[in-house]
């Protein structure tokens, strides 16, 4: 446990942090996730309007440091290229 005063607030500013990137992390998932369900069942026209929210997402959570930028373009990549594989 913390005992000085500034390492409790160090301990509760990352209790915040924690909360706030969870749920931007969850953010990326869920609608990456999303996206690929619509391309198994072949919406390709739902996955195609859905994209620029899912790089939107994961914009975000690398321009916060939540992933690296190498890490966001490969995501972003790849699901590019499902989306092109699946629009064939």
């Amino acid at each position: 446990m913390p005992i000085t005063s500034s390492a409790k607030k160090a301990l509760r500013a990352s209790k915040h942090k924690a909360v706030f990137n969870l749920k931007r992390k969850d953010a990326v998932s869920a609608v990456v996730k999303k996206i690929k369900k619509l391309l198994v069942e072949k919406k390709d026209k739902e996955a195609q309007a859905l994209m620029p929210t899912a790089f939107k997402a994961i914009d975000k959570a690398c321009k916060i440091k939540l992933i690296h930028k190498n890490t966001a373009s490969r995501k972003k990549s790849r699901l590019a290229k499902m989306l092109a594989k699946a629009s064939k």
